[in-house]
């Protein structure tokens, strides 16, 4: 599977729904958590953390980093780290759920910034998601930065994706494509938590297969982080998914790409908090408490005719995955904003560029993920 602004747009995200809410195991105010993780960058992640010593350890397994980092718990419920490797920045947690991070110093040369979306590890199989199918972004650091759409699980353990790449139409390819891949040849690692296989790129590389039984389905890949929740029942939004959210995010501003794959672009990190109302409304407000969106409405992806409804375009209507499209008054730049939920996390992306597309254009991309 080969899955790849400015922050106002980011944050235009919170509002439409995606599966039912399910339960979270009660936490035990003094046990450790351990959570399996995948960085933008292409890095997966072991973490353990300790809320009575207020420690973070963790395992980068892709490029044999380690670090124990010592946390604070601030006001708003987000974590400060204060990481001897200067890695690890800041991370947010909904306990024996979900773990989301800053990190300074991932990638093959430990010198890359990059979004950690970590899920809550415990015993898993292929079983676990075979007969499933998920909405999914793939977080990227590279070739336009993000991708969305659906992937189906069988149950031979073949992985079935139809995806919309926005970056697909400045550099003259696609923005559309369908693939498969297979997990037969996956490993389940001994602690039962994860399975790992080799990577399609070849190279020595490998995916690590990871996620829970509740609905969420998670690769690791070398080339970025694939995430899906559970499809809806419905198109419909569900106010169930009201509240507020603390995100994460990843952005990259005035983008291109070059020889060998290469992107250039200004990379940054941020934290936001997301409001939702029950109607589909959204308030946005920054880390400084400035108001950065509000009241911007969602479509169904299904309803979106640019995306989906005609053989050329996307094959699964994508229930519980939402987007909209800014197209400015002179019709010089355009926006596609993409939000999907599941119990009480949201997964939200952008890519913004200018009209024609072609293989010219500068891009903005952000993606990101909110908990509450």
């Amino acid at each position: 599977m080969r899955v790849r602004l400015p922050l106002v747009l980011l944050l235009l995200v919170g509002f439409e729904g995606c599966s039912s809410n399910s339960s979270i195991p009660p936490v035990s105010p003094s046990a450790a958590r351990t959570y399996n993780g995948s960085a933008s960058v292409g890095d997966f992640l072991n973490i353990t953390l300790d809320p009575v010593g207020k420690t973070l350890t963790y395992t980068d397994v892709s490029n044999g980093g380690t670090g124990i980092a010592p946390y604070s718990v601030n006001a708003d419920g987000t974590y400060t780290l204060n990481d001897p490797n200067s890695n690890l920045i800041a991370a947010y947690e909904v306990p024996n759920y979900a773990l989301l991070l800053q990190a300074n110093k991932t990638g093959p040369n430990k010198d890359m910034p990059a979004l950690i979306t970590a899920v809550l590890s415990g015993p898993i199989s292929l079983a676990t998601w075979e007969g499933r199918t998920y909405n999914y972004m793939q977080f990227r650091t590279s070739s336009g930065g993000m991708e969305v759409g659906s992937v189906a699980v069988g149950m031979d353990a073949s992985i079935n994706n139809s995806s919309y790449w926005p970056y697909g139409a400045i550099n003259q390819s696609s923005a559309f494509h369908a693939g498969t891949m297979s997990a037969s040849a996956a490993q389940a690692d001994p602690t039962g938590t994860f399975f790992k296989r080799p990577d399609d790129g070849g190279n020595g590389t490998f995916d690590y297969i990871f996620g829970t039984a509740n609905g969420i389905f998670a690769v690791d890949t070398p080339q970025g982080a694939i995430l899906g929740l559970k499809q809806a029942a419905s198109k419909n939004f569900d106010p169930t998914f009201a509240g507020t959210y603390n995100a994460i995010y990843y952005q990259k501003t005035g983008a291109s790409t070059g020889m060998g794959n290469f992107e250039v672009g200004a990379p940054a990190l941020g934290q936001a908090t997301m409001n939702i109302t029950a109607a589909g409304q959204i308030t946005v407000q920054d880390a400084n408490g400035n108001t950065l969106v509000q009241e911007t409405p969602l479509i169904p992806f299904a309803d979106a005719p640019y995306l989906y409804g005609t053989p050329s375009e996307l094959q699964n209507p994508c229930w519980g995955l939402f987007t909209f499209r800014i197209t400015d008054p002179n019709a010089s730049t355009q926006q596609d904003v993409f939000v999907t939920f599941m119990d009480r996390a949201i997964l939200f992306s952008s890519f913004k560029t200018a009209l024609p597309p072609n293989q010219g254009n500068t891009y903005d991309y952000l993606y990101g993920v909110g908990l509450r």
